[in-house]
């Protein structure tokens, strides 16, 4: 455990030499500020890399991490990276993106507890509700998994387009556009799901706020 420690400040002193040698002034410039295009709602599974997996660059992408990539309004973690990313730092683009073999989305499909962590994958298992009879209509349990994935990646980008955090930037000529995307594990390709929201008059009018 102690190794694994030293590894990771050793990897990190490296990381900065290589850095530097690169662009001398990399770190100078990377603490005047930020200004990212971008917020990505991800999962927390480590093996998931905002950054990586789009190639971009420290600064480009603005980063909130959970189990399942919830976008759940009473998360005040959520919101308030939301709120900062959309009225401070002006991103122009958020992406909520899954991920195939989704441990989180696995684990709303079965009845098994795990632990304080069940109170989340409920907000899941709500998504799936909603869905049940397109999804019990899958009959091979792999392909209802990824069509699960997909869907709640989905329905996470109608719940932002939900807040008023978002609905107030689109009322005030704000340019944002939220998408949904699935990255594989297994090929490391994201898939777009073509959810591209930019207005609320793609929501029901039930949750087109009047601000």
């Amino acid at each position: 455990m102690i190794d694994f420690y030293k590894k990771m400040l050793d990897n990190n002193k490296q990381w900065v030499l290589e850095t530097l040698e690169k662009d001398p002034d990399f770190f100078s410039h990377l603490a005047k500020g930020q200004t990212p295009p971008l917020l990505w709602i991800g999962c927390s599974d480590s093996r998931v890399p905002a950054n990586e997996i789009i190639g971009a660059k420290s600064g480009e992408v603005f980063v909130h991490r959970n189990i399942a990539n919830m976008v759940i309004h009473t998360d005040m973690n959520m919101l308030s990276v939301l709120d900062y990313a959309v009225n401070v730092l002006k991103v122009k683009h958020v992406i909520v993106c899954g991920h195939y073999g989704c441990g989180g989305v696995k684990a709303a499909m079965g009845n098994q507890s795990i632990g304080i962590i069940d109170n989340w994958i409920r907000h899941i298992k709500t998504v799936y509700r909603l869905h049940d009879k397109f999804l019990d209509a899958i009959e091979d349990e792999t392909e209802r998994f990824n069509a699960f994935v997909e869907v709640n990646a989905k329905e996470q980008v109608f719940d932002l387009a939900k807040t008023s955090i978002v609905q107030n930037a689109w009322k005030n000529g704000q340019d944002l556009m939220l998408h949904g995307w699935v990255y594989g594990l297994n090929s490391g390709y994201v898939t777009d799901l073509e959810v591209n929201i930019s207005s609320n008059d793609e929501l029901d009018e039930v949750y087109q706020l009047k601000l």
